[in-house]
């Protein structure tokens, strides 16, 4: 079985190159981020077409996450248990934003995310962001206490940078997000949860990059971040086969500026 993540930036603006790199690629199950559209706006049929079943939830043009699956999706669920919202206006009730969808496919629970970024440390959306990561963890801890041997993958888009050797330049970020203590913090409490980040072993060192920006031509000159991860659960992670970063996505006119994150899974 053959599981993608891939941050795509807009679902409609990227239909065709999607559905190619799909059918290139032979992958089974693909979580989507920043699909930007409504459900209704979602290309459902062209999916379709190739054998893929969909579950997307998103609200506007912001945000938005989807789950394309041609081995079953099953158990739909849109958000986590405790997910929280957010408003920018502290007098308005905080809303929950389209960044988690989650279903069993093939008999692994997958979970798109797309966690917030954050914007600046003294922004709102910091807060709201440890608080996502915090109370998805709770809820993962929780979903493997009821069930040891479950098959879980978290996957999308952590807006973290876990290491230095996970940005192309670490002065460059001092007092910045994504690679803020708090923030790795929340990104390795799930690691020492017993969810292993099931891509690095086969894709080590530093340089090995899954985002760059569109600005100042950071991907030609290489300089990017590893954003984009697969979180597996003890059962899950044993299956690892194989795991690639697909750079190669990232070029050309129309791109994404993530690339897919793939991983094989063995019996």
């Amino acid at each position: 079985m053959r599981i993608a993540t891939w941050n795509v930036n807009s679902v409609r603006a990227r239909t065709d190159r999607i559905l190619d790199w799909l059918q290139r690629s032979d992958v089974d199950v693909l979580a989507m981020q920043e699909t930007k559209c409504k459900d209704e706006q979602f290309p459902y049929e062209r999916f379709r077409e190739l054998g893929y079943e969909v579950a997307h939830v998103g609200l506007s043009q912001w945000n938005g996450v989807a789950i394309a699956s041609r081995v079953g999706l099953d158990d739909v669920q849109i958000g986590f248990e405790d997910q929280p919202g957010f408003h920018k206006d502290p007098e308005v009730a905080p809303a929950q934003e389209a960044r988690a969808i989650g279903a069993t496919c093939n008999g692994v629970r997958i979970w798109s995310l797309y966690v917030p970024n954050g914007r600046e440390l003294t922004d709102p959306h910091y807060t709201y962001k440890l608080d996502w990561l915090a109370k998805l963890h709770t809820d993962a801890v929780g979903w493997l206490e009821q069930n040891p041997d479950a098959q879980i993958a978290l996957v999308g888009d952590w807006n973290v940078a876990p290491t230095d050797e996970d940005v192309w330049d670490p002065a460059l970020f001092e007092g910045k997000t994504h690679t803020s203590a708090p923030e790795r913090e929340a990104f390795q409490a799930f690691v020492e949860s017993g969810f292993a980040d099931v891509v690095r072993p086969h894709t080590p060192g530093p340089g090995v990059y899954t985002y760059w920006d569109y600005t100042q031509l950071r991907f030609p000159k290489k300089q990017g971040m590893r954003i984009d991860f697969v979180l597996g659960s003890p059962a899950l992670a044993g299956r690892v086969d194989k795991a690639e970063i697909d750079r190669n996505e990232r070029k050309g006119k129309g791109a994404s500026d993530h690339a897919p994150v793939i991983v094989d899974l063995g019996d």
